[in-house]
């Protein structure tokens, strides 16, 4: 008998499809039992939007949808960067990455279960901020711009999970979230996710492009109606990070596993 895995010309359409479909719906419930992990992640931008966007902000509306895109932002930051980097680096420590190599399904299929999670996550961010920003913030927001934010969101959220994959191949897993933390918070001030840009020292304003953060911010306040100028740019620097850190995160995993 052949026991050779099929590749995935030679397996069934079906198979293919059904074999991603899986291993997406196992990424889902494997978060969804470590709630440890996951609740930090939606709660703790609702947090901070609380005390910054609502019992700080006096019922400043505009203010208020200032702070939604800043702090959306800043929530889908860390699906991506903590669900990819944490994740496969303790998946690697263990042999699990491994043992998923050896097994017949499509190679694909790790990546896009671990990216669907990070989607849905940020996707749930973005609601509950939403939802606070109308019902308590009270902040002016048109159907299509809670739509765009949304979007934006839910596609923002991918340069994240590139870099969280480069981290995953480049550290031990009990190192991964110090590290992780070092990159997220950091890069969340100096974006102006926290004070704007304005406020902060002429070199800092100088050096925000520098992050991704600081192009999905645009994005994000772009989406809620602020004038941000063209939003191409945007994307295609966004782009061109995912690309660059999918690129050096799959030469690791090739020579390093």
């Amino acid at each position: 008998m052949n026991t050779t895995p099929l590749h995935d010309a030679e397996m069934p359409r079906s198979r293919i499809v059904g074999a991603y479909l899986e291993e997406a719906r196992c990424e889902v419930l494997r978060y969804l039992r470590n709630p440890g992990f996951l609740l930090p992640i939606i709660l703790f931008p609702n947090v901070f939007f609380v005390m910054f966007g609502i019992v700080l902000n006096h019922g400043n509306g505009e203010a208020g949808r200032y702070m939604l895109a800043s702090y959306s932002t800043f929530g889908v930051m860390a699906p991506g960067l903590f669900g990819f980097g944490v994740s496969l680096a303790l998946e690697r420590d263990s042999g699990l990455l491994t043992l998923k190599r050896a097994l017949p399904m499509p190679p694909g299929a790790y990546l896009l279960g671990k990216m669907l999670m990070a989607v849905l996550v940020a996707l749930v961010v973005g609601a509950l901020l939403l939802a606070l920003a109308l019902g308590v913030a009270h902040a002016p927001l048109a159907p299509s711009q809670m739509a765009a934010l949304l979007a934006v969101d839910a596609l923002g959220v991918l340069p994240f999970c590139a870099l969280g994959l480069l981290v995953g191949t480049l550290l031990k897993g009990q190192g991964a979230p110090g590290l992780l933390n070092m990159i997220y918070l950091p890069m969340a001030f100096l974006s102006g996710l926290w004070f704007p840009l304005q406020m902060m020292p002429a070199l800092l304003r100088q050096l925000a492009p520098v992050w991704p953060s600081y192009h999905l911010n645009t994005l994000a306040l772009s989406a809620v109606g602020f004038d941000t100028g063209a939003r191409w740019p945007h994307v295609l620097v966004l782009a061109g990070f995912t690309v660059a850190f999918l690129l050096l995160a799959a030469r690791r995993l090739r020579r390093h596993g």
